[in-house]
């Protein structure tokens, strides 16, 4: 790789590693991190021939097609563990605290669907995607789009508890 290709490889993972991460996070939980890393070194073999305007695309590709291939992996391959790196304790506010459960809840519920529910509410709901564009990375039908998503809205539907704003709204 030539080095103005180098650079601008640089400054796309500069400027994109963060959502990257999050968006792999909703996938894969604490394996986020080297999801990411994979699909960034995938990438960076073939900057070449990428399109600058469809680089997130291309990355979001990798990343759910890596994802899918790890939840079909043998158990002996890679063992998650349950235990994470200690971190340094710093007491949260009382929102905060009200805040971190959602997350977990939601996470918790995310990591219930299957792979492919999960990729595609994802990569709609969360990345903001269009149909056309989740299609295109999962690799099917915008009606197969359209079905994963609503199964999995609705999955999360059932097991999610209804916020606060909406138990006001409908019993208010």
């Amino acid at each position: 790789m030539d080095a103005a290709a180098e650079r601008d490889f640089r400054e796309y993972v500069a400027a994109r590693y963060p959502a990257l991460v999050r968006a792999g996070y909703l996938l894969c939980g604490d394996q986020a991190e080297d999801l990411v890393q994979n699909a960034l070194a995938k990438t960076y073999l073939a900057w070449h021939r990428i399109r600058r305007d469809t680089a997130d695309q291309y990355v979001r590709r990798i990343m759910h097609n890596e994802f899918v291939s790890s939840r079909r992996r043998h158990w002996w391959r890679e063992i998650p563990t349950g235990r994470v790196a200690e971190r340094p304790h710093t007491p949260a506010a009382p929102d905060d605290v009200g805040r971190v459960a959602e997350r977990d809840a939601l996470f918790r519920a995310l990591r219930a669907l299957p792979a492919r529910q999960r990729a595609a509410v994802v990569l709609r709901h969360y990345e903001d995607l269009s149909e056309a564009q989740t299609a295109e990375i999962l690799g099917c039908s915008v009606g197969t789009v359209k079905s994963l998503t609503a199964r999995g809205l609705g999955q999360l539907r059932g097991v999610l508890p209804v916020p606060r704003e909406e138990q006001e709204v409908r019993h208010g």
